[in-house]
């Protein structure tokens, strides 16, 4: 839930402030009266489901869409009515827009061509970006001929071949398979922290928010529910659709466990099973629907009255049965209440 904020005066501390930002294409509210502060060199992130409205904000960033009303401010400059080429900003998008007719040099030099800098300059400048990502001596071929991590390693240099300030990346790594992905995730880290360049990275996947980012804001409906650190966001969600998003969560009534009135988030790692029904404080019993075997993790589902609760275990307990009434215990510590949503 986004809070109230007094309007932010422009300051070249700030790598990206938006204030009071809406898009609206008709009756839909893209982005609705946003408010949001990036820090230079910062590795932020956009995390929401399709329609959320983060993509649309990252445009804005970056000037392919146009405010409805409020302000965007780049290190201090109104930027708000800007066109894309005149912002300090480049963008890498999910379908890399590599030229297959080029090379991969003249693919990552091709910002500085048009800038017109004689060829051997711009060739060195390429080379020097394709060792920086990984893909020195790959400089002759064409993007057919490359992996889809390799394809989306140039788009990457191509974007930073022009040394930006702010780099936006429009989940770049959604047409990856799981391994390279991860792999990129890593990579990506490391080469923002190299750079120190203040990247904005949107994607509907937590665990690449998560585990890249130093601050993450949540989108829901056009609006910021929740902007914390990854672990403050996973820990501590303040309302239930962030529980839910953001990894997964149980959602408990109050009533349903002897506190007041209200709603609150439990992890499912957080829950210890047992075979048996025994009641008790900070326990619930019920039927054992479900058995997943994860590998690492084995993942239970449980009936409770009306409600179906998971749990996770590190090991598969060998006593459970599905079918069978078991006891789901946690520490109250664990419970966190949630905000209701105006």
């Amino acid at each position: 839930m986004q809070e109230e904020r007094e309007p932010v005066a422009p300051t070249t501390q700030v790598a990206v402030l938006l204030n009071q930002l809406s898009c609206h294409f008709g009756q839909v509210k893209a982005v609705d009266a946003v408010d949001l502060e990036v820090l230079p060199g910062e590795f932020f992130s956009m995390l929401g489901p399709s329609g959320s409205g983060k993509t649309t904000c990252l445009r804005l960033i970056g000037g392919f869409e146009q405010p409805t009303s409020g302000r965007i401010v780049l290190f201090g400059e109104d930027a708000s009515r800007l066109p894309p080429y005149a912002r300090d900003v480049n963008t890498v998008f999910q379908d890399y827009a590599l030229f297959p007719h080029m090379n991969v040099r003249d693919n990552v030099a091709y910002a500085l061509m048009v800038r017109g800098l004689p060829k051997p300059e711009r060739h060195k400048r390429a080379e020097e970006m394709l060792e920086l990502v990984k893909l020195s001596g790959f400089g002759n071929r064409r993007p057919g001929q490359l992996s889809g991590g390799q394809r989306q390693r140039v788009a990457l240099a191509r974007s930073l071949i022009n040394k930006p300030r702010l780099l936006l990346l429009d989940e770049p790594l959604g047409a990856l398979d799981l391994k390279l992905r991860e792999e990129m995730q890593i990579e990506l880290k490391a080469l923002q922290r190299q750079l120190g360049i203040t990247f904005i990275y949107v994607t509907h996947d937590q665990g690449e928010a998560l585990s890249m980012s130093d601050r993450v804001a949540v989108f829901n409906l056009g609006k910021i529910e929740q902007l914390d650190s990854p672990k403050q966001l996973y820990e501590y969600p303040k309302t239930e659709f962030v529980a839910r998003f953001v990894g997964s969560a149980n959602v408990l009534d109050g009533r349903l466990i002897g506190l007041r009135a209200g709603k609150y988030a439990l992890r499912p790692e957080r829950i210890y099973i047992q075979a048996g029904s025994q009641n008790g404080t900070n326990s619930l019993s019920g039927t054992l629907l479900d058995i997943h075997y994860l590998g690492s993790q084995t993942r239970y589902e449980v009936q409770v009255g009306g409600e179906r609760l998971t749990a996770v275990t590190s090991s598969e307990e060998q006593s459970l049965q599905i079918g069978n009434a078991v006891t789901l215990r946690w520490e109250s510590s664990f419970l966190r209440p949630l905000q209701e949503v105006s």
